[in-house]
Order: C-alpha cells, then structure tokens, then sequence
C-alpha cells in the first residue's frame, strides 16, 4: 500500500478529477490522501478519502473576489499573482506536512509549491494537466481569453504560434518570484519558469483529457500520457438527482439544461432570466441549475424549472442540450452523454474549450458572458435543429464512454510506484 498524495486548488472542477482519482486509488488498496483548501474537506472526508489542508484557503462567497478572478482579461494575474504567489511559502509548508511518509505526489498546475517541495525532499512526483491549454502546444494552440480574436492566426503555423507564446511568457516571466524566492531560501537552484515549465515533473505527465479532445502533441512536456477524462460517478451522500428534478424530467420530453459550473453562478446576472426568457414560445422544456440564485426565481414559463445543482453524471444523458460556461469538467460531461452543447465563455480554459467543442462539431459558442435571450434563442435554434451537431455529439460520446481516464491514470500511478521504489 503506497500513501499517495494528491495537491489541488480551485473550484469543483479541479477538485472532481482528484477525487475521482483518489476514490479509484483507495479501491486498489492504496492510501489517497488530497492536499487542498480547508472548504473542501466535508466533500473529501464524506467519500471516505484523506484530507490535509492545504492554504490558501478562500472564501466561496466572496463574489467580488470571483467576479475579478473570473474576468476575461486579468484573471489569469488575479488568480496567479494575487491568490497563490503571494500565499506559496504557506502552500509549501502545508504540503510538507502532508507529505510526511508519502510516497508519491501528485500536483495540479496551480500548485506551485508541490514541485518545490518535491525537488527539496526528493520525492516521486507526477504532474497533472486537466485542460489543453495549459500545454500552450504550438503545434495545437489553444484560444486565449484575453485576446480571442488572435484564433483567426492559427492559420499561421506553429512557428508563429511559438513566437506569440513566448511574447506571453515573457509578459509574465516576473510573476513566479515568489517561488524563485522560496526556492532560493531552500538551497534550490533557480529552476525552470514555474508557471510555464517548472509545473510538469521529470517522471511524468497525466493529461486528464481525453485524446479525441486534446490530441497528443510532439511540443507537450516529455512522457506526457493523454488518459482520458477523469470522471467522477458520485455525489454526496449518493442522493442522485432531487425527487423534484427527477419528477420533471419524466414529465415530458428531455429539456435543455443550464448550468454555469459552480464559480461563474455565484456571478450570473441575467443569465437564467435571459435562458428562461430564450425557450418560452419554442415548446422547448428547460431546466436552470443556478445555484444559491435558484430560490428566487420565481414565475418562470411553463416548462422551465430552476434548481440549485445536480449531479450532472446523472442529469446530462437525459437532456437534449446543455448551454453552460465552458468549464473542463461541464465540457467532459456533456461529451459522454453525447449531446450538443452551447458554451458561453467567461474566462480562462473556457474561450478554448468553446472553440475545440466547435471545431469537433459538437456544439456552438455563444460570444459574450451576459448574452440575451434573443441571442440564446437563436444560437440554441440552430443547435437543436442541426441533424449533423447531433450525430456527431453521438458519435464523440460513444467514444468517450469507451475511454477510462480514471482507470488510465491510476495504472501510470502504480507504474511511477514500482519504476521508483
């Protein structure tokens, strides 16, 4: 039995995949122990799993905070220059405690502190990537959020892709001191940028997306393993859907679902009103999972219902569509249950997540964070009455289903174990 640890930051999305890897971990007899924010330690310890806090170690409901880490254009500095450099020496500390005994680490690309620690204690460590866009491959470039518009250069070739990329390296080249700081402080030598480079370990890389998503490139980091999505088939308490949504979804014919993943809800607006508003008068039923914002609202069109969340392993395969932000973890889900999607980007991985869905031909992306209902009624139209979309979100979830990431990534684990006893 190895004592394996597992370090991770963010909202459910980053959080999800660790689980599912931990709970699979457990089943083969090992030790998972995940590493994160204290505010999530009912989620971990409920599942039977593990828990060592980990800083830092925020507050959900500080929505001013989430509206800026979630904005187009500054999130990424927000998130990396405001949240976790200037908390990295805390990070290490925490992680060191929960590492005492381990025998492997595996760490998320914002936990920059777990390659530090790693290097300094000589342990066995993984690196694990969830979305494509944290590789920034030349030969696959991913759509930034600051500047989406820079897609229509993909055209240009990977020699001019790697000349952008290194321009925005070298915008945030100073945003690492701080662990070029701790690394100093510990007897390290300088090491690789730890935001573009220094996160991917020499033993090895788990891309938890699956190949058909994120093919494989030649410029990702050396043994880099695309394994497939990491779902994870449970929620608290094993409850299953609410009895009312459950209800309404036998009532008629299978709705359209939207969600905004559990950061971009807590800073809707319109959004729901302007869904609801979107599908009344085209015989479309629809179901809004709007979080906290759910309770009030009230006097929806009939067939339209709002709920605070759902399991979405259990919800997606008997909808029609799904309308959400674009999140990694929504985005996988949607795939397996094999249906078209409507993706509005906020921030981040999203912009990319939205434009390899369209380039997969699994769905559209709807430009702008607070469309109205007008533009979600015509996006959606064309979405549902597309034969083609459908067919081919069929066709991909097929696939999908067929993949194993948990299973995938687990096996690489135990390899990591026995290659490096």
């Amino acid at each position: 039995m190895a004592r394996i640890v597992l370090a991770t930051f963010g909202s459910y999305g980053d959080l999800n995949p660790f689980l599912a890897l931990g709970l699979e971990l457990k089943r083969r007899g090992h030790d998972p122990v995940i590493a994160t924010a204290e505010g999530y330690r009912r989620d971990i310890e409920s599942r039977g799993l593990g828990f060592s806090p980990a800083r830092p170690d925020l507050d959900r409901e500080d929505l001013a905070l989430i509206e800026r880490a979630l904005d187009r254009v500054k999130g990424p500095e927000v998130i990396i220059r405001e949240i976790m450099m200037p908390r990295v020496r805390e990070s290490y500390e925490d992680l060191e405690r929960a590492a005492v005994g381990a025998d492997l680490l595996l760490s998320h690309s914002l936990t920059y502190a777990a390659p530090v620690l790693a290097e300094k204690k000589d342990l066995v460590w993984l690196s694990v990537v969830l979305q494509p866009l944290m590789f920034l491959s030349a030969e696959d470039p991913p759509v930034m959020a600051p500047a989406p518009w820079l897609a229509a250069l993909r055209p240009l070739g990977p020699a001019f892709n790697r000349m952008l990329f290194h321009l925005v390296k070298l915008a945030a080249s100073r945003w690492g001191e701080p662990v070029r700081a701790l690394r100093k402080e510990l007897g390290l030598p300088r090491g690789e940028d730890p935001i573009f480079a220094g996160q991917y370990s020499p033993y090895g890389t788990l891309a938890l997306f699956s190949p058909l998503y994120g093919p494989p490139q030649f410029d990702w980091p050396e043994d880099t393993l695309a394994c497939g999505f990491p779902f994870l088939d449970s929620d608290i308490g094993g409850k299953g859907l609410d009895p009312k949504l459950e209800a309404f979804l036998s009532a008629g014919t299978p709705p359209v679902v939207f969600t905004l993943g559990s950061a971009a809800v807590m800073i809707a607006g319109d959004f729901f009103r302007n869904a609801a508003a979107a599908v009344q008068g085209h015989g479309v039923r629809a179901i809004l999972l709007a979080g906290p914002s759910a309770k009030d609202l009230t006097d929806l069109p009939k067939g339209v219902e709002a709920f605070e969340s759902a399991p979405y392993h259990a919800l997606f395969p008997r909808c029609a569509a799904v309308v959400h932000s674009g999140g990694i973890g929504t985005t996988a889900q949607a795939l397996r249950a094999g249906i078209p999607q409507m993706i509005v980007p906020f921030a981040h991985d999203q912009f990319d997540n939205a434009a390899r869905i369209a380039r997969m031909g699994a769905g559209e992306a709807l430009d702008g964070r607070n469309p109205t209902g007008r533009e979600i009624a015509s996006t959606l139209s064309r979405l549902l009455d597309d034969d083609g979309i459908k067919m081919e979100a069929a066709r991909i979830g097929a696939a999908i289903r067929a993949e194993n990431g948990v299973a995938t990534a687990c096996d690489q684990i135990e390899r990591a174990l026995a290659e490096n006893p």
